[in-house]
């Protein structure tokens, strides 16, 4: 009886271990850059094939959204909020560009059907979304987790969002451009 109740409370431990392992790995971010920290550079095609460096964006500031698939609920909301607020971000100085594993022509035609004007960077080698933390490895496929980094016009990332709600994301980084823009030495 002894025995069989510490077999049940190891297998009761490993099974809490293999969930709360299970949700940082589809979550990712578990090596995300830090805040404060220079945002790691790249260059990515966009779905028109033409190559998005970050670091030639500075002097501006970036949303870099990271997220799993086009043509899904989710991601299609997101990428809704997101064009919906395109003229506040372009008040605001910030370019917005989204990004997941799909190729060029996977996001040409996702923007076609949603009539999405914001760049979607395709991370094919996975490169991109591996150095800010945000790719799931779901052993046969990987995804972009959905995150999101608000990097300054200097390059520096100011802040992070790994636990996104699509519905009320785009208005969130609304108000935090807004107060980072404010603070004292902040470049809008």
């Amino acid at each position: 009886m002894k025995n069989r109740m510490i077999v049940i409370s190891l297998f009761a431990g490993l099974l809490v271990l293999l969930v709360a392992g299970g949700y940082t790995l589809l979550k990712g971010g578990s090596n995300t850059p830090a805040i404060g920290s220079p945002a790691p550079d790249f260059t990515l095609n966009s779905q028109d094939r033409q190559p998005v460096t970050l670091s030639a964006l500075r002097g501006q500031w970036v949303v870099l959204y990271f997220y799993p698939k086009d043509f899904t609920s989710g991601c299609t909301v997101e990428a809704h909020n997101f064009q919906r607020d395109l003229s506040e971000y372009q008040k605001r100085n910030a370019v917005v560009l989204g990004v997941s594993v799909q190729d060029e022509a996977t996001h040409k035609r996702f923007c076609a059907k949603e009539g999405l004007n914001f760049k979607l960077l395709a991370d094919r080698e996975n490169e991109v979304s591996k150095a800010y933390g945000s790719l799931i490895n779901l052993g046969i496929a990987r995804l972009s987790s959905r995150h999101t980094f608000l990097i300054d016009s200097d390059g520096v990332i100011r802040n992070i969002w790994l636990d996104v709600n699509v519905r009320k994301h785009s208005e969130e980084i609304l108000r935090a451009l807004d107060e980072f823009q404010m603070t004292k030495g902040a470049k809008p």
